[in-house]
């Protein structure tokens, strides 16, 4: 599958709406996009962007219908079963990414002076933002000049002249640890910054794989090699039928002035305060489809598609790592894009013995997943899925009791893009709540739930159209 499949697929699913009337990528797209996503609309595909001759796509993930097609399980999963065949697919074996010697992304190719970053009609997305962003929906694809991994990590990139991006790449991130061992070198590091493509590799990306290279992951998630070719001038795999590269480099040592931008967490983050140096990508080459269609998201306050992509990534990726932990009972994990889709998690647990639950909560925050940013989980019995919400604010209602099912930790690793923290500060630490909304495993006497009858509910089922409630 690569980008167009996807909008094939959502538009025989009645799930694409091509917006043939004239937009601006001044604010425009951005708002446009951002209404319809919070009325769960369809995706956009704008064929008509003011000023330009190529389309800008949006919404891919704003719904679970999509995110059904996405890995190709239709569109009648909810999150959480969606997540759970990742977890399936993903303990399972790798694929190793496939090379191929040319591609659709090399029908057309740009360097030297005619490099215009400028060519593709990236939007301004809110008022207050430092600028254009090319980059919403996009991954950079860099190799650890130790080991020689390659890394698939999703950072935002302002357009700041031709041939120029800012990057960023926050710290104690992957792309930045590897940044770092090109700085101890004394080297540039060179990138590829990826739209298009399967779908699933920007999933892959945004979901912290630690044990392999995103392309073998993705491999084994979509049962097939991911096509990759090597990139002219840094020798990097990218994917064969992505729309659109940039390929250069990124000096360690030269930063630049960088938003700010209307974030996922619904706010604006400190460069609204001060100005904020950050790492910046000096294009080389520019690769591109023809006719090539530029992914973007809207971000902003939550719920719009990068909050349904975090909560689905993160989710899935949780409840791998608890698998591969081997705790038992697990039923259901979710962190609700609402939460953006990072700061609250929510398990389901079948107890099997005392101290049982406490032991899913400490695991949780204990996870690579979940020791970046998340302030609180909570965790439910098995009769609660983690993602239906009303239940899950019914347990805490009527089954925790916050003396006995609540645990503070102090100290814990935050993004610098919390608007909790204290603005200015350089002390990433947040504190964690871990919220036990369980009946006691150990109880002899537990409370007595209402139920309804089986008996009843066949009878009620089979007599339905009888009642005029179809």
């Amino acid at each position: 599958m690569d980008l167009r499949d996807f909008i094939d697929m959502c538009e025989r699913a009645g799930q694409l709406k091509r917006v043939k009337a004239e937009v601006d990528w001044n604010l425009e797209i951005s708002h446009v996009s951002k209404l319809v996503e919070e009325k769960g609309g369809p995706a956009l595909l704008f064929e008509k962007v003011k000023g330009y001759g190529s389309p800008v796509f949006t919404g891919a993930f704003a719904t679970t219908q999509r995110l059904g097609l996405i890995l190709g399980k239709g569109t009648d999963l909810s999150m959480v079963q969606l997540t759970k065949e990742w977890m399936n697919l993903a303990i399972g074996e790798l694929i190793p990414a496939q090379e191929k010697k040319d591609g659709p992304i090399f029908e057309n190719i740009v360097d030297g002076e005619k490099i215009d970053a400028y060519m593709f009609p990236s939007p301004k997305f809110y008022e207050l933002d430092g600028g254009r962003y090319f980059g919403t929906t996009v991954f950079l694809v860099m190799k650890d000049p130790e080991t020689d991994e390659v890394n698939l990590g999703t950072y935002r990139m302002q357009l700041l002249d031709k041939k120029t991006l800012g990057v960023q790449i926050l710290k104690g991130k992957r792309g930045d640890i590897i940044l770092q061992k090109y700085r101890k070198m004394g080297k540039k590091m060179p990138v590829c910054a990826i739209i298009g493509g399967d779908p699933l590799l920007l999933l892959a990306g945004a979901a912290m794989v630690a044990r392999a290279s995103e392309y073998d992951v993705v491999g084994s998630l979509r049962g097939s090699p991911v096509e990759i070719v090597r990139g002219r001038r840094t020798g990097l795999p990218i994917p064969a039928h992505a729309e659109i590269v940039l390929e250069g480099e990124i000096d360690p040592d030269i930063l630049r002035e960088e938003g700010p931008f209307g974030e996922f967490i619904g706010y604006y983050t400190d460069e609204l305060i001060k100005p904020i140096p950050k790492p910046t990508l000096e294009v080389k080459c520019i690769y591109h489809r023809n006719n090539p269609i530029l992914w973007e998201t809207s971000a902003g306050r939550p719920v719009t598609d990068v909050h349904m992509l975090l909560s689905f990534t993160q989710s899935a990726m949780l409840w791998t790592e608890l698998a591969r932990m081997e705790i038992p009972g697990i039923k259901s994990v979710y962190m609700p894009p609402e939460a953006a889709g990072r700061f609250w998690t929510i398990v389901s647990v079948e107890q099997m013995y005392p101290g049982h639950a406490e032991q899913v909560g400490s695991a949780v925050i204990a996870t690579n997943t979940a020791s970046y940013c998340c302030k609180g989980v909570i965790v439910v019995d098995h009769d609660v899925a983690a993602d239906d919400l009303p239940r899950v604010w019914w347990a805490l209602g009527t089954r925790f009791s916050p003396a006995r099912g609540t645990q503070i930790i102090n100290r814990g690793r935050a993004t610098p893009l919390d608007p909790a923290l204290e603005p200015g500060t350089d002390k990433l630490i947040t504190s964690r709540i871990i919220l036990n909304a369980t009946i006691p495993f150990e109880w002899k006497i537990k409370p007595t739930e209402i139920k309804l009858s089986e008996a009843m509910l066949d009878r009620v089922t089979s007599r339905w159209k009888e009642y005029g409630l179809e």
